[in-house]
């Protein structure tokens, strides 16, 4: 399916998000498209799947003129989308999720359904339990079923948005693999991502947005610095990184044990300093954010002990954590990390400001637009905070955070963002950890755990390694130690 995007333009309210862009997508190929947090991508791509309609321009497949009001009407028309969050129902099973929007629904023949789901999940090797509840499969099991549901649909076209973004390497191979497969048997993909590598290995064009507007577009072969200047009208260079000044024990934990249904952690013991970066990493669901929750008070630990800036606060409330300087910054932005439908503004209320039991909305204003100009979030006081690009949410959860801390947790934290906004994010925190902050995250990115970390430990399976000094160690290695085995 050729796909031809003709001056499309969209605006929320001031912010035109999309101005006038035209893109041609060829059949049968894998077409990147590229852009800074905020250049108008997902929207886009949203316009084209039928979430959202344009204020101007056309789109035409084959040749010919569609209006696409909803995504059912392009999934009709032969287009799907799977989103960079998949849009699932955590609580129905996978069976259940893959036969959402069918027609008939409901009454359709639930062994028919299955065998289908079988058949397709053989043929790209995929690995899904069809009476497994969604909720717990890991986000690149979640992006496998949507991927085989849209395809049992009959789509011709898919959009992905940030497809490896929170994936195993395993996975995010599989991936690469079926869709360089649906490619070569005639679907077209469009491929969003900041991931420069990526879109260099998979993609035989490429379109790079910027401040809405198409910057410019190349062919294969193209390199990281074509597509950088394209995106930011420069080449970004990254300042060195400044050696550590440790201070006291910021977190300790002393045989802790920690359980969930899924997968526990046992007897682990560790101290991250005050000024220190541990990075945490493994495939997903190997015990990180089991870690990490634990570490934030969200998640008691079974046994052992834990100790926050000195204090003991092994078995107390979460509250007593966010007394001692803990924060969490959650990888799900708005499901865990913001309120959707709520704006900037009301986001600042919800901190309190000690003027007692009323909101007092002048001052709620000011400081959204002192944090907004601080945090240089594209957006005014009185944006919804869903209606912000993911680099720029990931700015607000920064922006709202307490000025001093002991202790940040955050999980993939410059998930989805460019490499401008990823190295921000870093400048912040690296600001954060002068002060005496100490961090630890977890990330499936091998450079951000390289590049960023004091030390690093590896998780796998509920087991956790002894920590090792990230200068003492490169991405290649540290895959190694992911797969289990020394490099």
């Amino acid at each position: 399916m050729k796909i031809e995007l003709r001056d499309i333009t969209k605006r929320f309210g001031p912010v035109v998000a999309n101005d006038g862009i035209s893109v041609t997508i060829e059949g049968g190929t894998i077409h990147g498209l590229l852009g800074e947090n905020g250049a108008g991508k997902t929207t886009l791509m949203k316009i084209l799947s039928g979430y959202q309609s344009c204020d101007a321009g056309s789109i035409f497949l084959d040749g010919r003129a569609v209006r696409l009001r909803s995504p059912a009407e392009a999934i009709t028309a032969g287009i799907g989308m799977l989103h960079q969050d998949p849009l699932d129902i955590p609580q129905l099973s996978v069976l259940d999720n893959f036969m959402l929007g069918r027609e008939g629904g409901w009454r359709l023949r639930r062994e028919a359904a299955r065998a289908t789901l079988r058949e397709l999940c053989a043929r790209f090797g995929f690995a899904l339990d069809p009476d497994a509840i969604v909720g717990a499969l890991t986000v690149g099991e979640r992006q496998q079923l949507e991927l085989v549901r849209l395809l049992s649909l009959g789509i011709r076209a898919i959009i992905l948005d940030e497809p490896t973004t929170g994936i195993s390497a395993p996975q995010k191979a599989l991936l690469f693999e079926t869709l360089q497969r649906l490619a070569g048997e005639g679907l077209t993909v469009v491929f969003v991502s900041h991931k420069l590598d990526e879109v260099g290995q998979l993609c035989s064009r490429a379109t790079v947005l910027r401040r809405g507007r198409v910057a410019g577009e190349v062919r294969a072969p193209f390199t990281a610095d074509e597509l950088v200047t394209l995106m930011f009208d420069q080449c970004l260079e990254r300042s060195p990184r400044e050696p550590a000044c440790l201070g006291a024990p910021a977190v300790e934990l002393r045989d802790a044990s920690i359980c969930t249904y899924r997968i526990a952690l046992h007897d682990v013991s560790i101290s991250v300093c005050a000024g220190e970066v541990l990075g945490l990493a493994g495939l997903e669901g190997s015990g990180q954010s089991l870690f990490l929750q634990a570490c934030a008070g969200i998640l008691p630990i079974a046994s052992g002990a834990i100790t926050v800036a000195g204090r003991e606060m092994t078995r107390q409330p979460y509250r007593r954590y966010l007394e001692a300087g803990v924060a969490f910054v959650p990888a799900a932005r708005l499901e865990e990390g913001l309120v959707s439908g709520l704006t900037v503004r009301e986001h600042v209320a919800l901190l309190g400001d000690g003027g007692g039991p009323f909101i007092r909305w002048p001052h709620a204003d000011a400081l959204a637009a002192d944090m907004i100009r601080t945090y240089n979030i594209v957006g005014t006081p009185h944006t919804a905070v869903h209606e912000l690009s993911g680099g720029n949410q990931q700015r607000a959860l920064l922006a709202l955070l307490p000025e001093r801390l002991n202790l940040l947790l955050m999980e993939h934290p410059t998930r989805g963002l460019d490499i401008e906004s990823a190295d921000w994010v870093w400048s912040r925190l690296l600001q954060r950890r002068e002060q005496g902050t100490a961090i630890i995250f977890t990330s499936t990115d091998l450079d951000e755990l390289v590049e960023n970390s004091d030390r690093i430990v590896v998780f796998s399976g509920g087991a956790m390694s002894q920590p090792v000094n990230a200068c003492d160690i490169t991405c290649e290695e540290l895959g190694h130690l992911i797969g289990g085995r020394r490099p």
